[in-house]
């Protein structure tokens, strides 16, 4: 089995795994603020404990998006330093995927809607079914949250749940996992499926998935929304 180390840092609580077998070790890190200054500390001292180098790691899995803008560059630009640099391939991993897949690792549901605050009123959303592998039901997409529609019956997972509660209170799930958000765990492992396939990127490939030119309003947009 390939040794995967995982990076996700498209929200607010930045994440790394590494994954060899069976064997899964994790770091963590809170502050959005910081991803770029604590990432790198974080993996020497994971790759310290696991007692590897970043060379003998067969790829490098990250989020790359939807998320943070700041924090998906973020990764985007380490994974690419390291990748050159130690010359290993590099596996995207959609983030609402990840969600998915970290939904089914807590609670076994393998029918999921995944919900990402956007900020300016807005959710990231994609919806997955897992059959021995993950399909994708809905592709990834930005919307109002009045427009998140589900196909037949989901778990709905993801900080969306809160940050747009009455906007989705018309959504009917199986189950709603609002703390499920992206992590590197569940980056590592499909990483790994990825990896598999032979579904691997040269150190380039690490670009981010952005569904939202946009990333702030004007002042004239803010002042017009406190007045709604």
């Amino acid at each position: 089995m390939p040794l995967i180390l995982a990076i996700e840092t498209s929200t607010e609580l930045a994440s790394l795994a590494l994954l060899d077998n069976d064997r899964l070790l994790t770091r963590e890190s809170p502050s959005l603020q910081t991803h770029s200054q604590s990432m790198l500390p974080l993996l020497q001292g994971l790759l310290l404990e696991a007692g590897v180098r970043l060379d003998q790691c067969d790829a490098i899995a990250f989020g790359a998006g939807p998320g943070s803008f700041t924090g998906v560059r973020t990764a985007c630009g380490i994974v690419q330093g390291l990748a050159f640099g130690a010359d290993i391939a590099v596996v995207p991993v959609v983030t609402l995927l990840a969600m998915a897949e970290s939904c089914r690792m807590q609670s076994g549901e393998k029918n999921v809607l995944a919900v990402l605050d956007a900020r300016m009123g807005e959710v990231y959303w994609a919806q997955y079914r897992h059959e021995g592998d993950w399909h994708t039901v809905q592709e990834p997409r930005l919307s109002n949250p009045a427009e998140v529609a589900p196909l037949g019956q989901v778990c709905i997972c993801g900080n969306g749940l809160v940050a747009h509660a009455e906007a989705l209170r018309h959504l009917t799930a199986s189950n709603r996992l609002p703390d499920v958000m992206p992590h590197a765990s569940a980056v590592a492992a499909l990483g790994r499926d990825a990896w598999l396939r032979g579904d691997v990127l040269g150190a380039a490939g690490a670009q981010p998935l952005y569904l939202r030119d946009k990333v702030a309003f004007t002042t004239a947009e803010r002042l017009e929304r406190s007045r709604a």
